[in-house]
């Protein structure tokens, strides 16, 4: 289904030398937002899927298209979430607790294997504090492999392209170096004991 209008794709903001995954891993990162969601592809490209609040519920459509799209053109083994944020306001829960209804659902029809992160366990595994903010995860991402996000205020694409490098990481595919004991914080999340590759 597709609602003219209502999607702004971001910029796609390739690597000048895209990290690839070894042994053929390919892990999708979703950072979900109600207006602007971040998401890292399997080969490395972000963008972001940006909405409008006069649109209402009808936004979750537009997301869950732009999702089922990107898991049809890439057909991912894996996907990573970031989680809810332990503090909201009570209405901003209600949006975002329906979209990761709507993009765990996709992801389930699809036979798509997810992991859920924590934000602070995401932060303290990319930048090695848990409180981390914005340009202390885009600086580690240029650190660790030289990425940098086009139109990302918000960071939605930098955070999914560290929850896909954390995908890589657990499964034992990891995209570049980091201390061991920013890898060890990985040993929070609730991973799939099975991904299909």
């Amino acid at each position: 289904m597709t609602i003219p209008g209502l999607i702004e794709p971001g910029a796609l903001s390739p690597l000048a030398d895209l990290v690839t995954a070894p042994e053929g891993l390919r892990v999708i990162g979703l950072d979900l937002s109600i207006t602007s969601t971040g998401v890292a592809l399997p080969d490395g490209s972000t963008f972001r899927i940006k909405t409008r609040q006069k649109d209402g519920d009808v936004r979750l459509l537009v997301i869950r298209a732009a999702v089922r799209g990107a898991l049809l053109d890439h057909k991912p083994h894996l996907a990573v979430i970031e989680d809810l944020p332990t503090k909201m306001r009570p209405t901003a829960v209600k949006g975002i607790g329906g979209l990761h209804g709507v993009v765990k659902a996709e992801l389930l029809d699809a036979g798509v294997p997810y992991a859920v992160v924590a934000p602070a366990t995401l932060k303290s595994y990319a930048a090695d504090h848990g409180r981390a903010e914005k340009p202390a995860m885009a600086a580690a991402a240029f650190l660790a492999a030289g990425a940098e996000f086009a139109d990302d205020a918000g960071g939605d694409q930098c955070d999914a392209w560290w929850l896909r490098a954390a995908g890589h990481d657990h499964y034992g595919a990891p995209l570049f170096s980091l201390p061991e004991a920013q890898r060890a914080r990985l040993t929070k999340v609730n991973w799939p004991t099975e991904v299909p590759r």
